[in-house]
């Protein structure tokens, strides 16, 4: 395993890192899932810098990434990634785009001088990405990207659930 990619299970909204990263919609308004409970504990401050964005640029197309402010989060900066809604008749594209929101996220972390950044499972819960193969897409990109980036010195996946934490030990052992 990397040593600069650990594994948890847990609340996202609760680790200390200099970015999260929230598995926004292209609206960037907050929603379900981990989107909703980033922008509940937050904060008004994270939708406030999401309004502007949307005002300078219409939101954020799949697989792209923007910054905000952590708000109330326990991070400088919170990185929203808009991941795809999988479809197994495109699931080559589904894979380019969910491969796309991890690495544009990573860029976006060097960018800002990030040393530490959480992700959540992306896409895995109302988009229906098969939990596998987002696992091995997750960390695949992630440690290519590592690879060729030593500015990130530490990635943490942060799993809410049984499954998709297991999935990830699997995959990282």
């Amino acid at each position: 395993m990397n040593e600069r990619i650990e594994l948890l299970q847990g609340d996202i909204t609760k680790i200390k890192a200099d970015a999260i990263v929230n598995a926004a919609n292209t609206s960037l308004l907050g929603g379900g899932g981990v989107d909703g409970a980033i922008h509940r504990s937050g904060g008004k401050a994270i939708l406030e810098e999401c309004y502007k964005i949307r005002e300078r640029q219409g939101g954020c197309k799949t697989g792209e990434a923007v910054i905000t402010t952590g708000g109330n989060l326990p991070a400088k900066y919170l990185i929203h990634t808009v991941g795809p809604v999988w479809s197994k008749s495109e699931s080559a594209r589904s894979n380019l785009l969910l491969t796309n929101a991890y690495r544009n996220s990573l860029e976006l972390a060097v960018q800002n001088h990030v040393k530490t950044i959480a992700f959540p499972n992306i896409s895995t819960g109302v988009y229906h990405f098969p939990k596998p193969d987002a696992a091995e897409i997750a960390i695949h990109t992630v440690s290519d990207f590592l690879a060729n980036h030593p500015q990130i010195e530490k990635v943490i996946f942060v799993c809410y659930d049984d499954e998709n934490y297991k999935l990830y030990q699997k995959q990282l052992a």
